[in-house]
């Protein structure tokens, strides 16, 4: 997994568990194929920033690192590692 810088994107989720089901990036709408994980970190996170979620989700393009800010309500993407589909 690359660390990148956090790139802004849209994200729909699910209404019921709050899980990503699409992102929109750069006007391309890229659907999740799978959660791979999730880490809650509403509870220990630097007052500055804010509490957070982080989501690991499988795309037809890359796995990425998807964080959630509670506080902006803002997803960014943070990781990236290219794949190939099998």
């Amino acid at each position: 997994m690359i660390r990148v810088d956090p790139v802004q994107v849209r994200v729909r989720a699910d209404w019921f568990d709050g899980r990503p089901r699409e992102i929109t990036w750069h006007a391309q709408r890229v659907p999740v194929t799978q959660v791979l994980g999730v880490r809650d970190e509403t509870s220990a996170y630097p007052v500055v920033v804010g509490p957070r979620t982080i989501f690991e989700v499988d795309t037809p393009i890359a796995r990425l690192t998807l964080s959630y800010r509670h506080r902006a309500r803002r997803w960014s993407i943070e990781g990236m590692d290219h794949h190939t589909a099998a």
